[in-house]
Protein backbone atom coordinates (compact mmCIF):
# COMPACT_ATOMS: atom_id res chain seq x y z
CA UNK A 1 0.00 0.00 0.00
CA UNK A 2 2.81 2.40 0.88
CA UNK A 3 4.64 1.57 -2.39
CA UNK A 4 1.47 2.35 -4.35
CA UNK A 5 1.17 5.69 -2.52
CA UNK A 6 4.75 6.65 -3.37
CA UNK A 7 4.21 5.68 -7.00
CA UNK A 8 1.18 7.93 -7.22
CA UNK A 9 3.08 10.80 -5.61
CA UNK A 10 5.82 10.36 -8.21
CA UNK A 11 3.27 10.51 -11.02
CA UNK A 12 1.69 13.68 -9.58
CA UNK A 13 5.12 15.26 -9.23
CA UNK A 14 5.80 14.49 -12.89
CA UNK A 15 2.48 16.04 -13.91
CA UNK A 16 3.23 19.43 -12.36
CA UNK A 17 6.75 19.73 -13.77
CA UNK A 18 7.48 20.99 -17.30
CA UNK A 19 8.67 18.29 -19.70
CA UNK A 20 12.20 19.68 -19.75
CA UNK A 21 12.46 19.40 -15.95
CA UNK A 22 11.38 15.75 -16.04
CA UNK A 23 14.06 14.67 -18.51
CA UNK A 24 16.58 12.43 -16.71
CA UNK A 25 20.23 12.86 -17.68
CA UNK A 26 20.66 9.29 -18.85
CA UNK A 27 18.40 9.84 -21.86
CA UNK A 28 19.96 10.50 -25.23
CA UNK A 29 20.33 14.06 -26.53
CA UNK A 30 23.17 13.28 -28.93
CA UNK A 31 22.14 13.02 -32.58
CA UNK A 32 25.16 10.83 -33.32
CA UNK A 33 23.92 8.33 -30.71
CA UNK A 34 20.52 7.81 -32.31
CA UNK A 35 20.34 4.06 -33.04
CA UNK A 36 20.03 2.70 -36.55
CA UNK A 37 16.39 2.10 -37.38
CA UNK A 38 14.13 1.25 -40.29
CA UNK A 39 10.70 2.83 -40.43
CA UNK A 40 7.64 0.85 -41.51
CA UNK A 41 6.55 1.99 -44.97
CA UNK A 42 3.12 3.63 -44.69
CA UNK A 43 2.27 2.48 -48.22
CA UNK A 44 3.20 -1.22 -47.80
CA UNK A 45 0.42 -3.47 -46.51
CA UNK A 46 0.84 -6.30 -44.04
CA UNK A 47 0.83 -8.82 -46.91
CA UNK A 48 3.81 -7.05 -48.51
CA UNK A 49 1.87 -5.47 -51.36
CA UNK A 50 2.20 -1.75 -52.03
CA UNK A 51 -0.80 0.53 -52.49
CA UNK A 52 -0.45 2.53 -55.68
CA UNK A 53 -3.48 4.80 -55.73
CA UNK A 54 -5.93 6.66 -53.53
CA UNK A 55 -8.45 3.81 -53.63
CA UNK A 56 -5.86 1.35 -52.32
CA UNK A 57 -4.96 3.74 -49.49
CA UNK A 58 -8.56 4.37 -48.58
CA UNK A 59 -9.83 0.79 -48.66
CA UNK A 60 -6.75 -1.21 -47.66
CA UNK A 61 -3.78 0.51 -46.05
CA UNK A 62 -5.43 3.31 -44.10
CA UNK A 63 -7.83 0.97 -42.22
CA UNK A 64 -4.92 -1.37 -41.55
CA UNK A 65 -2.76 1.37 -40.00
CA UNK A 66 -5.66 2.73 -37.97
CA UNK A 67 -6.27 -0.73 -36.56
CA UNK A 68 -2.58 -1.11 -35.66
CA UNK A 69 -2.64 2.14 -33.66
CA UNK A 70 -5.81 1.02 -31.88
CA UNK A 71 -4.36 -2.36 -31.00
CA UNK A 72 -0.83 -1.36 -30.06
CA UNK A 73 -0.79 2.30 -28.98
CA UNK A 74 -3.97 4.22 -28.07
CA UNK A 75 -6.59 1.52 -27.60
CA UNK A 76 -10.18 1.22 -28.77
CA UNK A 77 -12.74 3.89 -27.92
CA UNK A 78 -16.48 3.30 -27.90
CA UNK A 79 -18.89 4.81 -30.39
CA UNK A 80 -20.62 8.11 -29.67
CA UNK A 81 -22.97 7.60 -26.71
CA UNK A 82 -26.67 7.26 -27.44
CA UNK A 83 -27.39 9.52 -24.45
CA UNK A 84 -25.40 12.42 -25.93
CA UNK A 85 -27.17 15.66 -25.05
CA UNK A 86 -26.33 19.38 -25.23
CA UNK A 87 -27.35 21.92 -22.62
CA UNK A 88 -26.94 25.62 -23.35
CA UNK A 89 -25.62 27.32 -20.20
CA UNK A 90 -25.14 30.80 -21.65
CA UNK A 91 -25.79 32.35 -25.04
CA UNK A 92 -25.19 35.61 -26.79
CA UNK A 93 -23.15 37.35 -24.12
CA UNK A 94 -20.22 39.57 -25.18
CA UNK A 95 -16.76 38.33 -24.30
CA UNK A 96 -13.11 39.01 -25.12
CA UNK A 97 -13.58 42.74 -24.51
CA UNK A 98 -16.61 42.91 -26.76
CA UNK A 99 -14.98 41.48 -29.91
CA UNK A 100 -16.74 38.12 -29.65
CA UNK A 101 -19.93 36.45 -28.54
CA UNK A 102 -19.41 33.99 -25.71
CA UNK A 103 -21.36 30.74 -25.58
CA UNK A 104 -21.02 28.03 -22.93
CA UNK A 105 -22.47 24.57 -23.51
CA UNK A 106 -22.56 21.47 -21.34
CA UNK A 107 -22.14 18.27 -23.36
CA UNK A 108 -23.70 15.35 -21.47
CA UNK A 109 -22.01 12.05 -22.32
CA UNK A 110 -23.61 9.94 -19.61
CA UNK A 111 -25.68 10.48 -16.50
CA UNK A 112 -22.61 11.44 -14.45
CA UNK A 113 -20.11 12.64 -17.10
CA UNK A 114 -20.34 15.99 -18.91
CA UNK A 115 -17.97 18.43 -20.61
CA UNK A 116 -18.21 22.22 -20.47
CA UNK A 117 -17.43 23.70 -23.89
CA UNK A 118 -16.49 27.38 -24.04
CA UNK A 119 -17.04 29.02 -27.44
CA UNK A 120 -16.09 32.51 -28.60
CA UNK A 121 -17.71 33.51 -31.90
CA UNK A 122 -16.61 36.45 -34.08
CA UNK A 123 -19.08 39.34 -33.98
CA UNK A 124 -17.99 40.63 -37.38
CA UNK A 125 -19.60 37.99 -39.59
CA UNK A 126 -23.12 36.71 -40.13
CA UNK A 127 -21.84 33.51 -41.76
CA UNK A 128 -20.96 30.29 -40.01
CA UNK A 129 -17.34 30.59 -38.85
CA UNK A 130 -14.52 28.10 -39.19
CA UNK A 131 -13.17 27.17 -35.78
CA UNK A 132 -10.24 26.08 -33.67
CA UNK A 133 -11.02 23.38 -31.10
CA UNK A 134 -8.54 22.58 -28.33
CA UNK A 135 -8.38 20.97 -24.92
CA UNK A 136 -6.86 23.00 -22.08
CA UNK A 137 -4.94 21.90 -18.97
CA UNK A 138 -6.17 24.26 -16.26
CA UNK A 139 -9.89 24.73 -16.81
CA UNK A 140 -11.75 27.09 -19.11
CA UNK A 141 -11.16 29.99 -16.73
CA UNK A 142 -7.43 29.73 -17.44
CA UNK A 143 -7.66 30.64 -21.14
CA UNK A 144 -8.83 34.25 -20.67
CA UNK A 145 -9.49 36.77 -17.89
CA UNK A 146 -13.14 37.05 -18.91
CA UNK A 147 -14.90 37.04 -15.51
CA UNK A 148 -17.99 35.27 -16.89
CA UNK A 149 -16.25 32.02 -17.85
CA UNK A 150 -17.74 29.29 -15.70
CA UNK A 151 -15.32 27.54 -13.33
CA UNK A 152 -14.36 23.93 -13.86
CA UNK A 153 -16.25 21.29 -11.90
CA UNK A 154 -13.74 18.52 -12.56
CA UNK A 155 -10.34 17.15 -11.55
CA UNK A 156 -7.43 19.54 -12.00
CA UNK A 157 -4.54 17.84 -10.26
CA UNK A 158 -2.44 19.83 -7.81
CA UNK A 159 -1.40 22.57 -10.29
CA UNK A 160 1.19 23.68 -7.77
CA UNK A 161 2.89 25.91 -10.32
CA UNK A 162 -0.24 28.08 -10.37
CA UNK A 163 -0.61 28.09 -6.60
CA UNK A 164 -3.89 26.15 -6.86
CA UNK A 165 -4.90 24.06 -3.89
CA UNK A 166 -8.63 23.81 -4.63
CA UNK A 167 -9.83 23.80 -8.26
CA UNK A 168 -12.88 25.81 -7.17
CA UNK A 169 -10.57 28.71 -6.29
CA UNK A 170 -10.97 30.28 -9.72
CA UNK A 171 -9.06 33.44 -8.78
CA UNK A 172 -5.86 31.42 -9.17
CA UNK A 173 -6.80 30.01 -12.56
CA UNK A 174 -8.55 32.98 -14.21
CA UNK A 175 -6.37 33.94 -17.17
CA UNK A 176 -3.41 31.93 -15.78
CA UNK A 177 -2.63 30.42 -19.18
CA UNK A 178 -4.02 33.20 -21.39
CA UNK A 179 -0.62 33.61 -23.04
CA UNK A 180 -1.09 30.20 -24.67
CA UNK A 181 -4.35 31.16 -26.37
CA UNK A 182 -4.32 33.98 -28.93
CA UNK A 183 -8.07 34.32 -28.64
CA UNK A 184 -8.29 37.96 -29.74
CA UNK A 185 -6.23 37.24 -32.87
CA UNK A 186 -8.14 34.01 -33.61
CA UNK A 187 -11.46 35.82 -33.44
CA UNK A 188 -10.14 38.83 -35.39
CA UNK A 189 -9.16 36.48 -38.21
CA UNK A 190 -12.75 35.25 -38.41
CA UNK A 191 -12.46 31.96 -36.51
CA UNK A 192 -14.45 30.72 -33.56
CA UNK A 193 -12.40 29.53 -30.58
CA UNK A 194 -13.66 26.46 -28.70
CA UNK A 195 -12.12 24.77 -25.67
CA UNK A 196 -12.81 22.18 -22.97
CA UNK A 197 -10.81 21.29 -19.86
CA UNK A 198 -9.30 17.86 -20.45
CA UNK A 199 -10.06 16.85 -16.86
CA UNK A 200 -13.77 17.01 -17.71
CA UNK A 201 -13.19 13.99 -19.94
CA UNK A 202 -10.74 11.93 -17.93
CA UNK A 203 -8.61 12.72 -14.85
CA UNK A 204 -4.94 12.68 -15.79
CA UNK A 205 -3.58 10.20 -13.28
CA UNK A 206 -3.20 6.45 -13.03
CA UNK A 207 -6.43 5.69 -11.17
CA UNK A 208 -7.14 2.26 -12.62
CA UNK A 209 -9.51 3.80 -15.18
CA UNK A 210 -12.25 4.18 -12.61
CA UNK A 211 -13.19 7.81 -13.27
CA UNK A 212 -14.27 10.06 -16.14
CA UNK A 213 -15.39 8.46 -19.38
CA UNK A 214 -13.64 5.19 -18.53
CA UNK A 215 -15.77 4.81 -15.43
CA UNK A 216 -18.88 5.58 -17.46
CA UNK A 217 -18.26 3.47 -20.57
CA UNK A 218 -15.97 0.57 -19.64
CA UNK A 219 -17.88 -2.63 -18.79
CA UNK A 220 -18.14 -2.85 -15.01
CA UNK A 221 -16.66 -5.83 -13.22
CA UNK A 222 -14.65 -6.98 -16.23
CA UNK A 223 -10.90 -7.11 -16.65
CA UNK A 224 -9.72 -4.48 -19.14
CA UNK A 225 -8.33 -6.03 -22.33
CA UNK A 226 -4.78 -5.05 -23.35
CA UNK A 227 -6.12 -2.91 -26.20
CA UNK A 228 -8.60 -0.95 -24.06
CA UNK A 229 -8.46 2.82 -24.53
CA UNK A 230 -6.16 4.91 -22.38
CA UNK A 231 -6.44 8.57 -21.47
CA UNK A 232 -5.22 9.88 -24.84
CA UNK A 233 -7.93 7.80 -26.49
CA UNK A 234 -10.43 9.18 -23.98
CA UNK A 235 -9.45 12.81 -24.56
CA UNK A 236 -9.67 12.25 -28.35
CA UNK A 237 -13.12 10.73 -27.84
CA UNK A 238 -14.12 13.92 -25.98
CA UNK A 239 -12.90 16.11 -28.84
CA UNK A 240 -15.12 14.17 -31.23
CA UNK A 241 -18.10 14.75 -28.95
CA UNK A 242 -17.34 18.49 -29.04
CA UNK A 243 -17.41 18.27 -32.83
CA UNK A 244 -20.78 16.53 -32.55
CA UNK A 245 -22.05 19.66 -30.83
CA UNK A 246 -20.43 22.03 -33.33
CA UNK A 247 -22.18 20.18 -36.17
CA UNK A 248 -25.52 21.41 -34.84
CA UNK A 249 -24.41 24.96 -33.98
CA UNK A 250 -25.48 27.15 -36.91
CA UNK A 251 -22.83 29.76 -36.07
CA UNK A 252 -19.93 27.33 -36.63
CA UNK A 253 -18.97 25.71 -39.92
CA UNK A 254 -18.30 22.19 -38.64
CA UNK A 255 -16.70 21.22 -41.96
CA UNK A 256 -13.89 23.70 -41.26
CA UNK A 257 -12.79 22.84 -37.71
CA UNK A 258 -9.09 22.68 -36.85
CA UNK A 259 -8.18 20.55 -33.84
CA UNK A 260 -5.08 21.77 -31.97
CA UNK A 261 -3.18 20.50 -28.95
CA UNK A 262 -0.02 21.12 -26.94
CA UNK A 263 2.22 18.50 -25.30
CA UNK A 264 0.15 15.43 -24.27
CA UNK A 265 -2.84 17.19 -25.75
CA UNK A 266 -0.85 17.53 -28.99
CA UNK A 267 -0.62 13.73 -28.99
CA UNK A 268 -4.36 13.75 -28.45
CA UNK A 269 -5.03 16.17 -31.33
CA UNK A 270 -3.09 13.94 -33.72
CA UNK A 271 -4.98 10.82 -32.64
CA UNK A 272 -8.31 12.67 -32.75
CA UNK A 273 -7.60 13.90 -36.28
CA UNK A 274 -6.43 10.47 -37.40
CA UNK A 275 -9.47 8.58 -36.13
CA UNK A 276 -12.13 11.23 -36.87
CA UNK A 277 -11.94 12.46 -40.45
CA UNK A 278 -14.47 15.20 -39.80
CA UNK A 279 -11.63 17.36 -38.45
CA UNK A 280 -10.56 19.50 -41.39
CA UNK A 281 -7.07 20.40 -40.09
CA UNK A 282 -4.82 19.08 -37.32
CA UNK A 283 -2.12 20.91 -35.31
CA UNK A 284 0.44 19.27 -33.00
CA UNK A 285 2.44 21.62 -30.76
CA UNK A 286 5.48 20.08 -28.97
CA UNK A 287 3.78 16.66 -28.81
CA UNK A 288 6.94 14.51 -28.59
CA UNK A 289 6.93 10.79 -27.81
CA UNK A 290 3.60 9.17 -28.55
CA UNK A 291 2.73 12.25 -30.60
CA UNK A 292 4.70 13.50 -33.60
CA UNK A 293 8.23 12.33 -32.63
CA UNK A 294 9.50 9.12 -34.18
CA UNK A 295 9.65 6.44 -31.47
CA UNK A 296 12.51 4.50 -33.09
CA UNK A 297 14.93 7.42 -32.71
CA UNK A 298 14.91 7.03 -28.91
CA UNK A 299 15.94 10.65 -28.53
CA UNK A 300 14.75 12.42 -25.38
CA UNK A 301 11.65 10.75 -24.00
CA UNK A 302 11.32 7.10 -25.00
CA UNK A 303 8.49 4.61 -25.22
CA UNK A 304 9.88 2.83 -22.16
CA UNK A 305 9.99 6.05 -20.11
CA UNK A 306 6.57 7.37 -21.12
CA UNK A 307 4.93 4.09 -20.17
CA UNK A 308 6.75 4.06 -16.84
CA UNK A 309 5.63 7.56 -15.83
CA UNK A 310 2.27 7.77 -17.63
CA UNK A 311 0.98 4.20 -18.01
CA UNK A 312 -2.61 5.43 -18.20
CA UNK A 313 -2.11 7.41 -21.41
CA UNK A 314 -1.93 4.39 -23.73
CA UNK A 315 -3.34 0.89 -24.04
CA UNK A 316 -1.68 -1.94 -22.16
CA UNK A 317 -0.14 -3.42 -25.31
CA UNK A 318 2.06 -0.34 -25.79
CA UNK A 319 4.13 -1.21 -22.72
CA UNK A 320 5.55 -4.31 -24.39
CA UNK A 321 7.52 -2.17 -26.86
CA UNK A 322 9.60 -0.23 -24.34
CA UNK A 323 12.43 -2.82 -24.30
CA UNK A 324 12.46 -3.08 -28.11
CA UNK A 325 10.70 -0.26 -29.93
CA UNK A 326 11.66 -1.69 -33.32
CA UNK A 327 9.08 -4.43 -32.77
CA UNK A 328 6.32 -1.82 -32.83
CA UNK A 329 4.42 -2.32 -36.12
CA UNK A 330 3.87 1.44 -36.51
CA UNK A 331 5.77 4.65 -35.95
CA UNK A 332 4.49 8.18 -35.61
CA UNK A 333 4.94 9.22 -39.26
CA UNK A 334 2.11 6.78 -39.92
CA UNK A 335 -0.08 8.66 -37.45
CA UNK A 336 0.50 11.87 -39.42
CA UNK A 337 -0.16 9.95 -42.63
CA UNK A 338 -3.59 8.91 -41.35
CA UNK A 339 -4.59 12.59 -41.52
CA UNK A 340 -3.84 12.79 -45.28
CA UNK A 341 -4.92 14.43 -47.48
CA UNK A 342 -6.20 16.89 -44.87
CA UNK A 343 -3.74 19.60 -43.77
CA UNK A 344 -1.58 18.84 -40.73
CA UNK A 345 0.94 21.05 -38.93
CA UNK A 346 3.72 19.87 -36.59
CA UNK A 347 5.65 22.33 -34.42
CA UNK A 348 8.68 22.01 -32.15
CA UNK A 349 10.77 24.20 -29.84
CA UNK A 350 14.58 24.45 -29.80
CA UNK A 351 14.89 23.95 -26.02
CA UNK A 352 12.31 21.16 -25.89
CA UNK A 353 14.80 18.39 -26.62
CA UNK A 354 12.78 15.95 -24.49
CA UNK A 355 10.18 16.06 -27.31
CA UNK A 356 12.84 15.46 -30.03
CA UNK A 357 12.29 18.36 -32.47
CA UNK A 358 14.12 16.60 -35.31
CA UNK A 359 12.04 13.47 -34.76
CA UNK A 360 8.89 15.57 -34.97
CA UNK A 361 10.04 17.08 -38.27
CA UNK A 362 10.92 13.65 -39.65
CA UNK A 363 7.47 12.29 -38.86
CA UNK A 364 5.90 14.96 -41.01
CA UNK A 365 8.47 14.43 -43.75
CA UNK A 366 8.06 10.64 -43.79
CA UNK A 367 4.27 11.05 -44.06
CA UNK A 368 4.79 12.94 -47.32
CA UNK A 369 4.59 9.90 -49.68
CA UNK A 370 1.01 9.32 -48.57
CA UNK A 371 0.11 12.97 -49.11
CA UNK A 372 1.68 12.89 -52.57
CA UNK A 373 -0.15 9.67 -53.44
CA UNK A 374 -3.40 11.47 -52.60
CA UNK A 375 -2.51 14.51 -54.70
CA UNK A 376 -1.42 16.80 -51.85
CA UNK A 377 1.83 18.76 -51.62
CA UNK A 378 3.45 17.37 -48.47
CA UNK A 379 6.21 19.30 -46.69
CA UNK A 380 8.27 21.50 -49.05
CA UNK A 381 11.66 21.15 -47.33
CA UNK A 382 14.04 18.22 -46.86
CA UNK A 383 15.64 19.42 -43.62
CA UNK A 384 14.23 21.38 -40.65
CA UNK A 385 14.04 25.13 -41.34
CA UNK A 386 15.85 27.80 -39.36
CA UNK A 387 14.25 28.59 -35.99
CA UNK A 388 10.97 30.54 -36.15
CA UNK A 389 10.57 30.00 -39.92
CA UNK A 390 7.44 28.19 -41.06
CA UNK A 391 7.42 25.91 -44.10
CA UNK A 392 3.96 25.12 -45.42
CA UNK A 393 2.50 22.80 -48.00
CA UNK A 394 -0.41 20.55 -47.12
CA UNK A 395 1.94 19.63 -44.28
CA UNK A 396 3.44 22.45 -42.22
CA UNK A 397 6.33 22.66 -39.76
CA UNK A 398 8.34 25.11 -37.69
CA UNK A 399 10.76 24.92 -34.79
CA UNK A 400 10.42 27.94 -32.53
CA UNK A 401 13.18 29.33 -30.35
CA UNK A 402 12.45 28.68 -26.70
CA UNK A 403 10.96 26.12 -24.39
CA UNK A 404 8.03 23.72 -24.16
CA UNK A 405 5.09 26.10 -24.48
CA UNK A 406 2.66 27.76 -26.91
CA UNK A 407 3.45 31.33 -27.95
CA UNK A 408 2.14 34.15 -30.14
CA UNK A 409 4.61 33.12 -32.84
CA UNK A 410 3.20 29.59 -32.88
CA UNK A 411 -0.31 30.93 -33.28
CA UNK A 412 0.76 33.34 -36.04
CA UNK A 413 2.01 30.36 -38.06
CA UNK A 414 -1.07 28.25 -37.26
CA UNK A 415 -3.43 31.02 -38.30
CA UNK A 416 -1.55 31.59 -41.56
CA UNK A 417 -1.73 27.83 -42.22
CA UNK A 418 -5.45 27.76 -41.45
CA UNK A 419 -6.07 30.81 -43.64
CA UNK A 420 -4.35 28.99 -46.48
CA UNK A 421 -6.40 25.83 -46.13
CA UNK A 422 -9.69 26.71 -44.42
CA UNK A 423 -10.35 30.16 -45.87
CA UNK A 424 -9.15 29.54 -49.43
CA UNK A 425 -12.39 27.85 -50.45
CA UNK A 426 -15.01 28.83 -47.87
CA UNK A 427 -18.53 27.42 -48.03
Amino acid sequence: MQAKRFRRLAVIAALVQPASARAPRQFNYDESAVPAYELPDPLVCADGSRVKDAAGWRTRRRPEILELFREHVYGRAPAAPSELRFELLEEGEPGVEGSAVRRQVRIHLASDVSLDLLVYLPRTTADASPAFLALNFYGNTSVHRDPEILPSRSWMGDNADLGIVDHRATAATRGARAHRWAIEEIVARGYAFCTVHYGDIDPDHDDGFQNGVHGAFDPSGEERPPDAWGSIGAWAFGLSRCLDYLEQDDDVDAERVAVMGHSRLGKTALWAGARDERFALVISNNSGCGGAALSRREFGETVARINEVFPHWFCGNFRAYGPNVNRLPVDQHMLVALIAPRPAYVASATQDRWADPRGEFLSAKHAQPVYELLGASGLPMGEPPSPNVSVQGTLGYHVREGKHDVTELDWAHYLDFADRHLLATPK
